[in-house]
């Protein structure tokens, strides 16, 4: 198949799915090297991370405009994700030595404790989206406790998986620590299965995570599901609405409105809901849309055409089913899968634009009476990853907090994911942790070690 740049609509280098047997040689390497790996001092894998981050910043350029030619991206927010890898590698070289430490725990016994061994060799299935942070934000903790991993990854994004091998190559780690197949979904299933494959990780949509949660669970296996997002951004009466807007145009739009924990649905409470809508359309129209590789632009394309079509239809299903249109609402007539920043106002529960998650830079504005009611709203969702909280009175956020039932709540700040924080969902979006000591320890087998 080929890959299109969707900027220009132009086809870029083919994908060659790789054979059965080539990938059966690269299971074979990693499982060889998971022995010795596991046995490797912990300092020995930081320092491969410390030289996977310099090389990251070295190359900065060129994979921030191979994200921009793959998936559209815009250039600064690829070179922001490229400084953020960079950021997680020195993160984990540092901290992760602590994070499975032998861990005293008193009991009966003389002596009792934990200890956290790499289960082996790891499958990532991993997005185009985010296609070198959502890859190296599960490779640092992961490898650097021991395990050993292959790659999987979206096949609209090949150049970036072959850069990261070469990365993960020019860092020195021993040949099949890293490893990276072309696979097709039937070869995925059958490489979930295979006796060298430990454990799965999944960063992508629910119907994905499905598929990868049943396989896994057929043969025992340990899977960490990273999933899709409908995030509730809650506007209280007393927020700053200039302020305020200007954080929700760009939540809805960063990364051409793509990310699952963008904000997607936008619960304002009835006081201020026309002000604050008329301040989100003025923000909106505002971004700069436009060629990714141009750093005055703010929303590229979105990354393939099927993606700009079910954005197109899910927008008009909306509007059929009483949502009006403030400002946006159709692609764009110029070269490339371009669709405008767009509002949608009067969305209510049943609506295609609150129920489902949208992948592009729609957001739909729902009246909340107050502040339990936008509760009620948030938790009115299939879907778990998010929410952000804006309000000047953080004692009635905080206990909103608590109310809320999602995996991340952010208050005056847009949800997003950090190496120092855990980062998952519940519900739809997911199970499991990525990132932090939560994160390390889910591809760990903690194991409990009693004397007399």
């Amino acid at each position: 198949m080929l890959t299109i740049n969707p900027t220009t609509e132009e086809s870029m280098e083919p994908v060659l799915q790789q054979s059965d047997r080539e990938i059966a040689a690269i299971i074979n390497l990693a499982s060889v090297a998971t022995q010795a790996w596991r046995h490797t001092p912990i300092a020995a894998r930081a320092r491969h991370f410390m030289t996977l981050a310099a090389l990251l910043r070295q190359k900065a350029g060129e994979l921030s405009a191979l994200m921009t030619r793959e998936m559209g991206k815009p250039i600064t927010q690829a070179e922001e994700e490229v400084e953020k890898c960079a950021v997680c590698c020195e993160y984990f070289a540092q901290h992760a030595a602590e994070m499975i430490a032998w861990r005293e725990m008193p009991s009966d016994g003389t002596r009792s404790g934990v200890r956290f061994d790499p289960l082996g060799a790891v499958l990532a299935i991993m997005p185009w989206n985010f296609p070198l942070w959502q890859v190296i934000r599960f490779a640092a903790p992961s490898l650097m406790a021991g395990n050993v991993a292959l790659l999987k990854h979206a096949p609209n994004v090949p150049g970036c998986a072959r850069a990261l091998q070469r990365l993960f190559d020019m860092s020195a780690f021993p040949p099949g620590v890293w490893g990276t197949v072309f696979a097709s979904l039937q070869q995925v299933q059958t490489l979930i299965a295979h006796p060298a494959i430990a454990a799965v990780t999944l960063t992508g949509s629910t119907r994905a995570g499905i598929s990868v949660a049943t396989a896994a669970a057929k043969v025992l296996k340990k899977s960490v599901l990273e999933l899709g997002g409908s995030d509730a951004f809650i506007v209280l009466a007393d927020a700053d609405i200039s302020m305020t807007a200007r954080a929700a145009a760009m939540a809805r739009c960063r990364n051409n409105g793509q990310s699952c924990i963008s904000a997607k649905r936008f619960l304002v409470e009835g006081s201020i809901y026309d002000a604050f809508a008329d301040a989100l359309v003025e923000e909106m129209r505002a971004l700069q849309v436009g060629d990714p590789a141009n750093r005055e632009t703010q929303v590229g394309p979105l990354a393939r055409l099927d993606l700009l079509e079910n954005v197109t239809d899910q927008v008009q299903r909306s509007i059929t089913a009483g949502a009006r249109l403030l400002c946006g609402g159709s692609r764009l007539d110029r070269k490339g899968y371009f669709y405008p920043p767009t509002v949608l106002d009067q969305v209510l529960p049943g609506n295609p634009a609150f129920d489902e998650e949208i992948f592009g830079p729609v957001a739909p504005l729902t009246l909340a009476r107050d502040a339990e009611h936008a509760i009620q709203l948030a938790n009115q969702s299939q879907f778990g990853l998010g929410t952000s909280i804006w309000t000047r009175d953080i004692s009635r956020a905080q206990h909103m907090a608590g109310e809320i039932q999602a995996g991340s709540i952010f208050i005056n700040g847009a949800v997003r994911s950090d190496p120092r924080l855990p980062f998952g969902g519940i519900k739809q979006s997911g199970w499991g942790r990525e990132l932090a000591a939560f994160g390390i320890h889910e591809f760990v087998n903690i194991k409990t070690v009693w004397q007399a």
